[in-house]
C-alpha cells in the first residue's frame, strides 16, 4: 500500500510541474505572437484622422500600436495628470491633453512626461499646451497605462488623478472623445514643449517564462530521478547485497 500511495504523489507531480512548464512555454508563445503583431501593426503606414475608429464604430483593437498622424488645436483646459508615472527612474505625471481635430471630434494625447515637484506633489510646472495649430506624430493605445489602486483617489475627478478610462472621462466631461489614446512621439520635428517622451519600448518578456519552463521541467525530472532512484533501483542494489552479506557472516562464524 505504502508503496502505491508513493507511486500515484510521485506520478501527480512529474505530471503536474511538467504540466505548469508546458503553460510556461505556452505564455511564452502567446506573447512571441503579441510582439510580432505588435511589429507588423507598427510597420503599417500612419492612420489619418478620418481613419481612426469613433465611439460604438470599428474596434479599437484593430488600429492598436498602429502609427498615426493628426492635426488639430489643444483643449489645455481638459490636461489631465497622472501621477506616479516614472521615467528613467524619476517620478512624474503623464501629461494627457484633447486635440480638437477639423472634424469637430476630440482624441485624447499622451502628450510627453513631466517631473514632480519633490516638494510638493500637486504642485505641476509642466507648461501650457502649445497654442494654434499643431501637427502630433505616434501611436495608437487603447487606453493610459493604469496603476493598482486599492480604492478611487479622492482627486478622481481633478486635474490630477491616478488612472484615467477614456469614455468614462468623455461622459463626465461631456466632450466627443474617440475611444482611444493617442501616445505622442518626438516625429521628424520634435515640438519645443518642455515635455520628455522616451517611452519604454513594449517588451514581450518571454524569457521569464522560459525560466520558469525550465525550472518547472526541472523539478519534474528531479522527481522522477528520485522515485526511481529510491523506490526501484536502491532496492534491487540492497537485495544483491544481501547473498553477499550473508555469505561473509556465515564464513565469519566458520572461522
Amino acid at each position: 500500500m505504502r508503496r502505491l500511495i508513493v507511486l500515484l504523489a510521485a506520478l501527480a507531480t512529474v505530471l503536474g510541474t511538467a504540466r505548469l512548464g508546458l503553460w510556461q512555454l505556452d505564455r511564452a508563445a502567446q506573447k512571441v505572437a503579441l510582439q510580432q503583431d505588435l511589429e507588423r501593426q507598427r510597420a503599417l503606414p500612419a492612420l489619418s484622422a478620418a481613419e481612426l475608429p469613433a465611439a460604438g464604430g470599428t474596434s479599437t483593437a484593430a488600429v492598436v500600436h498602429r502609427a498615426v498622424r493628426l492635426s488639430g488645436r489643444w483643449r489645455d483646459d481638459a490636461t489631465v495628470f497622472l501621477e506616479n508615472r516614472q521615467m528613467n527612474g524619476v517620478p512624474g505625471f503623464f501629461v494627457l491633453t484633447p486635440l480638437a481635430l477639423d472634424d469637430g471630434r476630440l482624441v485624447l494625447v499622451q502628450r510627453g512626461w513631466t517631473p514632480r515637484d519633490p516638494a510638493d506633489r500637486t504642485r505641476i510646472a509642466a507648461p501650457p499646451a502649445p497654442q494654434g495649430r499643431v501637427e502630433v506624430a505616434g501611436r495608437v493605445a487603447a487606453d493610459p497605462a493604469r496603476l493598482y489602486e486599492f480604492a478611487p483617489a479622492a482627486s478622481a475627478a481633478g486635474a490630477i488623478r491616478q488612472n484615467l478610462a477614456v469614455m468614462d472621462y468623455a461622459r463626465e466631461r461631456g466632450l466627443p472623445l474617440l475611444p482611444l489614446v493617442v501616445v505622442q512621439e518626438e516625429g521628424p520635428t520634435p515640438p519645443d514643449d518642455g515635455l520628455r517622451r522616451q517611452w519604454a519600448a513594449p517588451s514581450a518578456d518571454v524569457h521569464k517564462h522560459y525560466g520558469y519552463a525550465f525550472q518547472w521541467f526541472a523539478l519534474s525530472a528531479l522527481v522522477l530521478g528520485l522515485y526511481v532512484w529510491f523506490q526501484l533501483f536502491r532496492p534491487r542494489i540492497r537485495r544483491s547485497r544481501a547473498p553477499l552479506a550473508g555469505a561473509v557472516a556465515n564464513r565469519d562464524d566458520g572461522a
